[in-house]
């Protein structure tokens, strides 16, 4: 199963909810990451909060969607809501589901805050990730209805 986390410009969000998936996932299951205006870059801080984490930042890079490797089974979008950003719309049969965290590449203050707001985006995500991961998902697979509610109900944890 093919997970694709999507956000605008694949630089930080998704960029974590691909990297930590992938460290965190069982056979079978892969992540990838997209922007619908990708940044070109993956944000420094991303790369140097995964390596902290012990999470691989190894081939990770910024991309549009329509260079995904693979056909997603799962479109989860990431995008926040508090910075007016508009969510881009995956096209395709695929489930999808919004998990909505705030683009720490827009903090701003000093160092420690900056740092803070990433700390915050992949907290958030990783506990959203655990939480699916722990979803009974070989029987799941097969009940899209139930899948679709519980990766819903997990868009509104928060760690």
């Amino acid at each position: 199963m093919n997970v694709l986390f999507l956000c605008t410009g694949n630089s930080c969000r998704s960029i974590f909810g691909e990297a930590t998936f992938n460290h965190l996932a069982p056979e079978g299951w892969a992540a990838m990451s997209a922007g619908s205006k990708p940044a070109g870059y993956v944000h420094p801080r991303s790369l140097a909060l995964l390596a902290r984490e012990g999470i691989s930042t190894e081939g990770y890079y910024s991309k549009s969607w329509d260079a995904l490797s693979a056909t997603p089974d799962i479109v989860i979008t990431v995008c926040g809501s508090a910075a007016g950003e508009t969510c881009p719309a995956y096209l395709g049969p695929v489930m999808r589901t919004h998990w909505g965290v705030e683009d720490p590449a827009h903090a701003s203050g000093t160092e420690e805050e900056i740092d803070g707001a990433f700390m915050t985006a992949y907290r958030i995500l990783r506990a959203r990730i655990e939480a699916f991961l722990a979803l009974p998902l070989d029987e799941l697979k097969n009940d899209k209805v139930r899948m679709k509610a519980e990766l819903d109900r997990i868009g509104t944890l928060l760690p």
